[in-house]
């Protein structure tokens, strides 16, 4: 039977999941871990029926309103565009009843999305895991080190969400509804523009080393996790160790010092080997340089929209 909302601790679950991406699979297995039964998933690919077997060998693969119609607690595990219309198909077919606990994943919304769920008798709660997922075995172990942004309606609904979160080995921290787009941004800011930080660099460190290289070294070539990445991580892991344990004060190099002919020489370097590196560059090294506050000149240098606005004055 579904919970009663009056109870803040559910005992173990009939779950449900919608779908079995790279998400849904690794909160399913992680779900079971911890003693709920997840008796049946969605899965429509390729990759999420090889997921759904693998990682939930013991569900039944099943249509979505199937799903949702048998579950206590239903996961829905979609893209963030496609949720609201999976929630409304779900309200309209009369799949989810009254006292279903509906848990969706995605970062971007708060709990207004389940709104026709919940108008329905549903227990809404949004509990996105700030992880980035592979599909791979690591996703597990991950989770065991990760936050879960959790938003609900009430105290009781907190209070669930963050006894379901603990049970998968997550850290619970409440984000107001009113905050979910906040934080959503900042997590991909962090994240999804730091590979594009990354892989620039590397594109920029491999013309650098092209050439004959030392004896025995390897070949600078544009296959994954090879010299260049190797020379990169050490200094991109001290430098992300450096800024969450140190905050501003991380900030080294010649944007951090104000040193206006280094960096000029490196926008140059830069352009000529793809403009497109000296354009991220230039747009990063100009939030450095106002961060660090020191140098008008390097601020002026960096930013040729602001020196136009101040020359057209």
């Amino acid at each position: 039977m579904p919970v009663s909302r009056a109870d803040p601790a559910p005992a173990r679950l009939t779950v449900g999941i919608v779908s079995a991406g790279r998400v849904g699979s690794a909160l399913g297995a992680a779900l079971e871990r911890a003693g709920h039964v997840v008796f049946g998933v969605s899965a429509i690919s390729d990759a999420s029926l090889h997921r759904a077997r693998t990682r939930l060998p013991d569900s039944q693969i099943l249509p979505a309103e199937q799903v949702a119609a048998r579950s206590e607690l239903l996961v829905l595990a979609v893209p963030d565009t496609e949720l609201a219309g999976l929630v409304a198909g779900l309200a309209a077919a009369g799949a989810v009843r009254a006292g279903t606990i509906v848990v969706h994943t995605s970062g971007a919304n708060g709990i207004g999305v389940l709104a026709p769920l919940a108008e329905r008798g549903a227990l809404p709660l949004a509990i996105h895991p700030a992880m980035t997922f592979t599909g791979h075995d690591e996703d597990l172990a991950r989770l065991a080190n990760a936050c879960f942004g959790v938003t609900a309606a009430d105290e009781i609904g907190y209070a669930i969400a963050q006894s379901l979160v603990i049970e998968m080995g997550g850290e619970p921290v409440r984000v107001a509804e009113e905050h979910r787009t906040l934080y959503h941004a900042a997590l991909a800011h962090g994240s999804n523009h730091l590979v594009t930080l990354i892989v620039d660099a590397v594109a920029a460190l491999r013309a650098a080393l092209a050439g004959p290289g030392l004896l025995g070294q390897q070949v600078v070539d544009d296959e994954p996790n090879g010299l260049a990445e190797r020379m990169l991580a050490p200094l991109a892991s001290a430098a992300l160790d450096n800024a969450l344990r140190r905050g501003q004060g991380a900030l080294t190099g010649p944007v951090a010092r104000g040193d206006v002919e280094a960096v000029s020489a490196h926008l140059a370097a830069l352009a000529g080997t793809d403009p497109r590196l000296a354009a991220g560059y230039r747009a990063l090294s100009l939030r450095t340089a106002e961060r660090a506050g020191k140098n008008p000149a390097l601020i002026d240098l960096l930013d040729d929209r602001g020196r136009q606005e101040r020359n057209d004055r």
